[in-house]
């Protein structure tokens, strides 16, 4: 396929050390811009990078005809202002999770102009552990799956960083929780019913520094999470099913580059003495992501989550914040 090219709207640390050089290991990919606030800011960028050409505004970014897709990383706050100004700029969006404060503000995306397409950046859907998962659950090797626990935290103590800004959407349900509620989604394959949540909130920076949360998706079948910005970083999943288990010791952020390990355990013994240990292709899962996307640009593919996909995992999140404040109950 021809490779797509791509131009990066802003200049964040975690695209310039994770998402961009991994998109950039692909041959169907071509990274050919940068668009800052500032020239200096996107400059240094595309020097770091290699990336040919780099903008001092983000409307000189859209205007470049050179430019076929955008990735958006900037702040939560802005995710779905500028994806709307890069759609009717012509550019398909890969904009980074979450997709928006709230599902109400997802849904604008659908008065967007028609024919961009648009994507939530989840890469964990693109790596070979989830695909291999889901065989499994798919072929009944765990038996009716009905729990699915997770646990992800890191310890983040710097005002100056976007995430402890509540105004522009900071706070660890935002940041990281929403990959339990997109994992579940994943793994049950339909969507929940309703949710409650416990939630801690940082006296200094006002946002969820914990957050605790049951996702009910019905017929006995739920998920329960943890998810921390204050805490030793860790993360673990496991899906539990009437005759098997599996176990992802790093679900979220498995090595770029490297392979991923997961545990089936069928119960032939306690503490998973006899769990068998499966390992799955050396990948990065942000050059898959941006490949997948790039196939449905070139009409290769359908794209398979798009603004829908996205909303729907904004109204758990929304139902879980909501719970937060009423502590009972919310439907999704």
């Amino acid at each position: 396929m021809e490779p797509v090219r791509w131009g990066v709207l802003g200049t964040s640390k975690f695209a310039r050390e994770w998402i961009v050089p991994g998109m950039m290991k692909s041959p169907d990919v071509r990274v050919v811009a940068v668009g800052s606030r500032t020239r200096a800011k996107a400059d240094s960028f595309a020097r770091a990078l290699g990336i040919p050409m780099a903008y001092g505004a983000y409307e000189d970014l859209l205007n470049d005809p050179n430019v076929e897709a955008i990735y958006n990383p900037l702040p939560n706050h802005l995710h779905v202002p500028m994806t709307i100004v890069a759609m009717r700029a012509g550019k398909h969006v890969l904009c980074e999770k979450p997709i928006a404060l709230t599902a109400a503000e997802a849904e604008l995306l659908r008065t967007a102009p028609k024919g961009p397409l648009v994507a939530e950046a989840f890469m964990v859907r693109h790596h070979p552990q989830w695909h291999e998962v889901r065989r499994l659950i798919r072929e009944g090797s765990l038996g009716r799956i009905h729990t699915v626990q997770a646990f992800f935290s890191f310890y983040l103590d710097d005002p100056d960083d976007v995430r402890h800004r509540p105004e522009w959407g900071g706070g660890s349900l935002l940041d990281i929780g929403v990959y339990p509620v997109v994992a579940s989604r994943f793994i049950f394959e339909c969507e929940p019913r309703r949710a409650i949540a416990l939630v801690d909130l940082d006296p200094r920076f006002k946002v969820d520094r914990v957050v605790s949360g049951i996702v009910d998706f019905g017929e006995g079948r739920r998920v329960d999470f943890t998810v921390s910005t204050q805490a030793v970083a860790h993360q673990r999943l496991e899906i539990f099913g009437t005759s098997g288990r599996i176990e992802l010791p790093i679900p979220f952020n498995p090595p770029l580059g490297g392979s991923a390990r997961l545990l089936v355990d069928t119960n032939r013994a306690i503490g998973a003495t006899a769990a068998e240990s499966t390992e799955t292709a050396a990948v990065d899962q942000y050059q898959l992501e941006a490949e997948a996307f790039g196939r449905a640009v070139r009409g290769l593919e359908t794209l398979s989550y798009g603004v829908e996909d996205a909303i729907s995992n904004m109204r758990v999140v929304d139902a879980l914040f909501r719970s937060s404040a009423t502590n009972r109950w919310e439907d999704v």
